[in-house]
């Protein structure tokens, strides 16, 4: 162990995180930075083993502030995409009803309203450059978690078994460390996402592509919301926001990894919208991702462990805001600071000073999120839309 100041918390502690995603990855930066020993385990066979999604956007006080700490502000200034910010709110019949490609770009990383885009793979491929090596194991899915003296025996799917002295689940929506820190579960929030790719966009689906102008899409009406999003490598993704029941994907008896399936439902659920739409859906790569959306109860708390905690989507989960890789990477921030604080005496005060902000911070957003629940599915959706986007 290295003993710079600031890290005697940590000296000869093995640390685990578990789950490689922007806010493990970040606190794996800035505790190294810190002369911590980490290991990031990751349920991903390898960096290229899933398509990544969307864009995020990162945002002055969380993500950038994040980044900057972790001296990696210049990569991502190299790595972000400018203009993938810019949007059009749409009606159901493609007719553009506020567009930002008129706008003066902005592209000032001292504005705080500037919020850069970025692949989320490109984002992931900056942090994993930044650490070093090995510091991923990969193909290494956690099934098990248990107290071992005083550390913790992670087992994973493939077979391995490892300890160490501190663990952070990071782990996102399906938490396998959460539950040694609470049983409280987070609650259906009302929808369900069917999300899906396509490649090549200007060749597959061009009026979209032509609509969209490396930017992004905004369309809502009574009871679903679609969001469409150009990426870096010329493809297209997307999704679809249902208010549906929890159990809808098994009731419904539909296979999304079948075409003919897939086409009727579309047929049904989107009956009146323009033909444009179904340019999308036609080149969808199958399977669709369905994702019933879940939300953290807003009275959630837990009394600090020593040697366990929590941060991202695996502490405070809620559904689409735009904030939650942004509040993940700034509770990585915040946990690095505090576990290499010299004002804390034991680790278990250093987490408890962390987690009080964090499970604050995340409630609010949590309610945030759900306001946008209920008005993102209403017929009204589009004028509140443009509305925000014109204050």
């Amino acid at each position: 162990m290295n003993t710079q100041e600031g890290v005697n918390l940590l000296e000869n502690k093995r640390i685990a995180i578990v789950g490689g995603g922007p806010g493990g990855l970040t606190l794996a930066r800035l505790l190294q930075l810190k002369g911590a020993d980490v290991t990031v385990y990751e349920r991903d066979y390898s960096p290229s083993t899933r398509v990544q999604g969307a864009t995020l956007d990162l945002h002055y006080e969380s993500g950038l502030k994040a980044l900057d700490n972790a001296g990696l502000l210049d990569a991502f200034k190299h790595a972000y995409r400018p203009g993938a910010d810019k949007g059009r709110v749409v009606d159901t019949q493609a007719n553009i009803l506020y567009d930002d490609h008129g706008k003066d770009e902005c592209n000032d990383f001292d504005n705080e309203s500037f919020r850069p885009e970025i692949d989320r793979g490109d984002l992931r491929s900056l942090l994993l450059a930044s650490l070093q090596a090995d510091t991923v194991v990969w193909d290494s899915q956690l099934v098990q978690i248990s107290p071992r003296l005083d550390a913790w025996q992670l087992t994973f799917k493939n077979g391995t078994t490892v300890v160490a002295d501190l663990v952070v689940g990071a782990d996102g929506a399906h938490s396998k460390v959460r539950p040694l820190l609470t049983s409280i579960q987070p609650f259906y929030a009302g929808t369900t996402i069917v999300q899906g790719n396509i490649a090549d966009a200007a060749t597959a689906a061009p009026t979209i592509h032509q609509l969209l102008q490396g930017g992004k899409l905004y369309t809502h009406t009574t009871g679903k919301f679609l969001h469409v999003s150009a990426k870096g490598d010329g493809s297209i993704d997307f999704y679809v926001s249902c208010r549906v029941d929890e159990d809808w994907l098994q009731t419904n008896g539909i296979d999304f990894a079948d075409q003919q399936q897939l086409r009727a439902w579309l047929k049904q659920e989107f009956s009146g919208w323009a033909p444009v739409w179904f340019e999308l859906f036609e080149s969808v790569s199958l399977p669709l991702l369905i994702r019933p959306q879940y939300c953290v109860p807003f009275d959630q708390s837990w009394a600090s462990q020593p040697s366990i905690t929590l941060l991202g989507d695996a502490a405070h989960l809620m559904p689409p805001s735009g904030e939650g890789v942004n509040l993940a990477m700034l509770d990585a921030l915040e946990l690095s600071e505090c576990l290499t604080s010299e004002q804390f005496a034991t680790t278990q005060l250093a987490l408890a000073a962390y987690e009080k902000p964090m499970l604050e911070r995340g409630t609010e957003e949590a309610k945030v999120s759900m306001e946008g629940v209920e008005w993102m599915h209403t017929e009204s959706a589009n004028d509140k839309l443009v509305a925000l986007f014109n204050e």
